[in-house]
């Protein structure tokens, strides 16, 4: 226990009734024991003990002194023990900020099997696609995708998110499959709103990279409602895997020209405020997600889901 250590000393000698047996238990001399009591009452400017040959005895001020510093140092060990023992069991209230494509189809499905583990734990969570500032939201940990802006947080990398392009099988059936690049300005493609640079989809030529700029009479400021919009046959979208993934794997979307699409992997972090990554409960969470997420398991893969 890391303590006061003349408090420490005039305390323990006091309970053991002399400067000898405070030693042992501190691991000190008694001459030192001594010392350090005599240190502390010429600080304090008080004598707190009247020593004699065979005994200590408390003056006034040492006993009002003693009974107070016992307190002080009960609570002390009693904080200490607090604390280790949240390192050792992650527990409390974990305040997560999360996008709504992440949040929805990834976190939130495997939260009970966290929560299993570690049952002491609270989770409260923001979903958003805004970015939001973490210290003053009071967020714990927040989960950002693609480059990271703030420099004075501290990052781990989960994984790795891969767009893909695809639609349902119903529109394909109505408007047929796009077989290069090119055809899609002949397809309606779902786009994000206000943000231009998405609506150029890039793929590989012989020439190089190139983008396509796609258009189409549905747009959307959220991933999960271009989702939606897909999976009714409205038109053709570019997510990222994290989202389409299952819908991919069940048949209910369709990947389309996969061999020609240029891969940009967008990086996955797991963001915090300076400290909180030693929170157990933070690493905890972290930890969880790099065991259940760092290979990508919605993966869609050239070729097959």
């Amino acid at each position: 226990m890391s303590i006061p250590t003349d408090m420490a000393a005039f305390v323990r000698a006091v309970e053991k009734g002399g400067f000898s047996s405070a030693a042992r238990e501190l691991g000190l001399t008694p001459s030192a024991i001594s010392k350090l009591v005599t240190r502390m009452e010429d600080r304090l400017g008080v004598r707190l003990l009247n020593r004699t040959t065979r005994r200590l005895a408390l003056t006034p001020e040492g006993e009002a002194f003693f009974h107070r510093a016992q307190r002080i140092l009960a609570d002390i060990e009693e904080a200490e023990n607090e604390v280790a023992r949240f390192r050792a069991r992650p527990r409390g209230k974990l305040r997560v900020n999360v996008g709504t494509a992440f949040g929805a189809h990834q976190l939130v499905p495997a939260l009970p099997e966290f929560l299993a583990r570690y049952p002491e734990i609270e989770v409260e969570i923001e979903m958003t696609d805004r970015v939001v500032d973490l210290m003053e939201e009071g967020a714990d940990v927040g989960l950002r995708t693609g480059h990271l802006a703030d420099s004075s947080l501290v990052s781990r990398k989960i994984c790795d998110l891969e767009r893909v392009v695809c639609a349902s099988p119903a529109y394909l059936a109505r408007h047929g499959t796009p077989g290069r690049p090119a055809d899609l300005l002949g397809h309606n493609c779902l786009v994000f709103t206000g943000t231009p640079q998405l609506r150029r989809w890039p793929f590989n030529f012989p020439d190089g990279v190139r983008e396509v700029e796609v258009s189409g009479n549905l747009s959307a400021s959220s991933a999960e409602t271009l989702l939606q919009l897909a999976l009714m046959g409205a038109g053709i979208i570019r997510l990222a895997d994290v989202i389409v993934g299952d819908p991919v794997a069940k048949g209910l979307l369709v990947s389309v020209l996969a061999e020609a699409h240029h891969v940009e992997p967008l990086p996955l972090h797991a963001v915090f405020p300076p400290g909180r990554h030693r929170s157990p409960r933070v690493a905890a969470l972290v930890d969880f997600m790099v065991e259940k997420f760092g290979d990508a398991p919605w993966r869609v893969r050239k070729g097959r889901p």
